[in-house]
Formats: structure tokens, C-alpha cells, sequence
């Protein structure tokens, strides 16, 4: 079987020493479960994964694109993992472009860590190239040299298969990242908060899973005041699992953006706290993600991290016939039903358009309820009762019943348009128990 490899090259240089492998490794196997470390480069094993992804040309784009943002310096792609690897080093991008024995010829022979090790004395010999070692005698050479270096060419030529010792897919997310230099902004975290987002996304990828609930927390930098303490945490919560990586980046820049550091940051670290798997429950045809334009709930949680949860509200329908709790508001960011309950059916009569916080107690006049002169009722009466299992406690901190007997009816005013308004039923007063409840648009 064929084999398709890609090396990542992670830089070992000081200014960018803050690179993790480790991190690239879990973010590498939402692609592939054989993943591996090989000297200063993650390397993946590609082949059986190329339909699920679109085939090759996305899938190499997808690496190439995502693997840069993480600080990968150089990719390498090649039937044979050291071969990935000495491509990757070279600049070689591609090592299918033509015969592998062909293109391997041409590289440096430091480029493959066995071979260069003995670079002195085969430069003596007149060896510029991986293919001027393999050209000399193969007996001279495990006699002159070690047998690693024998090993290593046919591991690159695909002549001796390679061992290698797969990561495995950590149970939890927890990763912790130093950056480059010191940051003294909040908003300045999101350049390395990013990387880990990415890690954790690959991560939540891996297990087919989503998060509601992460959190990011900066480490101060050693220079600091007594007061500042050791560092802050946020923690960012989402209505629906999630893993899309420019979502939760926008929610915690957005959170990001009201916090003041109390001191210089040197280090930061992503903790996913509460995943959930995914299930593909979607009815549709069309996938969501192949759909045009961004989802309802990630803009809600989106303005919502901005203004405030308590200034985004969400109306949500509740099987209620009591006109007051027939509907509640909560935080558009709280998670909500995905279907909504059915609401009672009203039969031959119409609902109000707008429903008064308080129903407004009216006077009665021969009988008649009065608001803006006399009204009249045109359609009704609609009885409504229950409510005897619904407590609130009252002003005082007492159990209070929202036990309710109305009649409604449709009225008409001359001046106010079309009410809503009820009459109590079994109340001590006949001529003071109508209300109005609601108003017509």
C-alpha cells in the first residue's frame, strides 16, 4: 500500500523556541490517528484519510494553511516519512512531483540526520548528495560506517519500513503556550490564544465533540508587583457545543476586550472545561456548515459577549394558557430548546399584540368596563384557569399561588382601538373585576 507523508517542521531557533510540539501533534490527528514525533518535525501519515477530507489538493491546503498559523516554518510531503522530512528541509515541497529515488538524489546528504553525521569524511570521498552515498559500495559502508546510516537511506528510498511510536489523543485539553515577548495588552493575547483555539478545535475535532465551556488563563511575567498576583482566567460558555475555531476566537476577543492586565504576561494557557459529543441529528439535505452565512446563535452569543448576556434577550414560547408566562425572556447566550413547545390553541379569538407588564385594573359604569369612555365587547368570553401549582415568592419572601379565573374578550374603544381585557370570575365585587390585559396592534 501506498503511503502519503507530511512533515511539519517546528523551528528550534531562540526567537521562536516557543513553539510546541506537542501541541501540533493533537491538533495533527483530527486528520490521521498515526501521528508521530520525528527529531524536530511532527510527521502524519495522510494516505487512507485523503477522500474524507476532499481529496489531496484541500486536505494539503488545509495542513499547509493551519500548520503556518501554529508556526510551522516548512512542510514536506513524500511516500516515506524521512524522506518528508529531508524534503521539508531542503524547501522540497512536494516529493510526488516525480520519482522519489529521483528527487531524494538530489538533496544534501546533512539533510538526513544518519547521513549527516559522518558529513567530514564522505565530503572526502567526494559525497555532495544522498544520491553520491548511495552510489558507493554498500559493504564499504556498513564496514566504514555505522548501520544507520544503511537504515536511514532505505527508510527514505521506501526500501525498509520505519517504526514509529504514534501520540496518542489525550483524554483532556490542556495546554499552555510562552510567548515570543512580554504583553502588557489584553487584546495583544489573541495572537498565541489563537494557536491553542487551533490546537483545541483539532483536538475537539479528534473526538468528534464540541465544547460550551473553555477557559483561558495568562500566566505574569516574573517582573511584577507584589499586588498583581499571578495571573487572571476567563472563562467563555457558548449556548451550543461548539468547534469552530473563528466563533470561539471572536467570543474571546470579545470577552478579551474588557479585561485590563495588572501586569506584563509572559505565558498563556486553554483548558477545555465541558465537552459534549456531536451527533448528527441534522434533517436537512444541505449541511450546516455548507450553508451561506453565520448562524443565529453564534451572532447572539457574539453581541452578547459584547453588550452584556443581560441586554441580549430571547423570547421562547411555554405550554402556559395564562397570557403572562405563556412566553419568558431569558439571556440569548443561556442554551435554549431546539423546538419550541406548541402553545395552547385559543379557539375563535384572537391574541393580543402587545401584553401589559401588569393588567390594569378598570372601572365599571352600568355594568359596562370603562377606558377612554365605555367599551364593547365584540368577541368572548374565553375562560382561562389554572395556575394553582405555580409559586412566586412575593414581596415579603412568602410563597404566593399564580392561581387565575378570567373571562376574556375582545373590546372595542372608540379612542384606545382594540383591547384585551378579562373579567374576574367569582369575585367578591361584580363591578370592579374587569382588567385590561392587552392591546391590538
Amino acid at each position: 500500500m501506498s503511503e502519503h507523508w507530511a512533515a511539519l517542521l517546528v523551528p528550534l531557533k531562540p526567537n521562536t523556541s516557543f513553539i510546541d510540539h506537542h501541541g501540533i501533534a493533537v491538533w495533527a490527528l483530527q486528520f490521521t490517528p498515526r501521528v508521530a514525533y520525528l527529531e524536530e518535525a511532527v510527521v502524519m501519515e495522510l494516505q487512507a484519510c485523503l477522500r474524507l477530507f476532499g481529496g489531496e489538493k484541500l486536505l494539503k491546503a488545509r495542513v499547509t494553511e493551519e500548520s503556518r498559523a501554529q508556526g510551522v516554518e516548512a512542510i514536506g510531503w513524500a511516500p516515506t516519512s524521512l524522506a518528508a522530512l529531508a524534503f521539508a528541509r531542503s524547501g522540497v515541497s512536494d516529493g510526488f512531483a516525480g520519482p522519489l529515488a529521483r528527487l531524494l538524489d538530489g538533496v544534501a546528504l546533512e539533510k538526513l540526520t544518519a547521513v549527516g553525521r559522518h558529513q567530514p569524511v564522505l565530503a572526502r570521498l567526494g559525497c555532495k548528495t544522498l544520491g553520491d552515498v548511495r552510489r558507493l559500495p554498500r559493504g564499504g559502508i556498513s564496514r566504514r560506517f555505522d548501520q544507520q546510516v544503511l537504515a536511514a537511506l532505505d527508510q527514505a528510498y521506501g526500501q525498509r519500513p520505519t517504526a514509529h511510536h504514534w501520540v496518542s489523543l489525550p483524554e483532556v485539553f490542556s495546554m499552555t503556550l510562552e510567548l515570543p515577548g512580554r504583553v502588557d495588552s489584553a487584546t495583544a493575547l489573541m495572537l498565541g490564544a489563537n494557536r491553542l483555539l487551533l490546537q483545541m478545535c483539532g483536538w475537539l475535532a479528534a473526538r468528534n465533540s464540541g465544547a460550551t465551556a473553555f477557559v483561558m488563563r495568562w500566566y505574569h511575567d516574573t517582573l511584577r508587583s507584589k499586588t498583581a498576583g499571578q495571573g487572571g482566567e476567563l472563562v467563555i460558555r457558548t449556548a451550543e457545543p461548539s468547534r469552530d475555531l473563528r466563533h470561539l476566537g471572536r467570543l474571546l476577543a470579545e470577552h478579551l476586550a474588557k479585561v485590563d492586565l495588572l501586569a506584563p504576561v509572559g505565558d498563556i494557557g486553554i483548558e477545555a472545561l465541558e465537552v459534549h459529543s456531536l451527533g448528527d441529528d441534522n434533517a436537512s439535505l444541505i449541511p450546516d456548515n455548507m450553508r451561506p452565512g453565520e448562524q443565529l446563535g453564534m451572532v447572539l452569543e457574539r453581541i452578547s459577549a459584547r453588550l452584556g448576556p443581560e441586554r441580549v434577550m430571547r423570547p421562547v414560547l411555554k405550554e402556559d394558557h395564562r397570557l403572562e408566562w405563556m412566553q419568558t425572556w431569558p439571556s440569548a447566550a443561556a442554551q435554549l430548546e431546539s423546538r419550541s413547545p406548541k402553545l395552547p390553541r385559543m379557539v375563535d379569538i384572537p391574541q393580543p399584540s402587545w401584553l401589559l407588564p401588569r393588567p390594569l385594573k378598570l372601572a365599571v359604569a352600568s355594568e359596562r368596563p370603562m377606558y377612554q369612555g365605555p367599551l364593547q365587547l365584540v368577541v368572548g368570553p374565553h375562560r382561562v384557569e389554572g395556575g394553582w401549582w405555580h409559586r412566586i415568592a412575593n414581596t415579603e419572601g412568602a410563597p404566593c399561588i399564580q392561581n387565575v379565573q378570567r373571562d376574556y374578550w375582545v373590546a372595542v374603544s372608540k379612542h384606545a382601538g382594540i383591547l384585551w381585557v378579562f373579567q374576574e370570575r367569582l369575585a367578591y365585587d361584580a363591578t370592579s373585576c374587569w382588567y385590561l390585559h392587552g392591546v391590538f396592534a
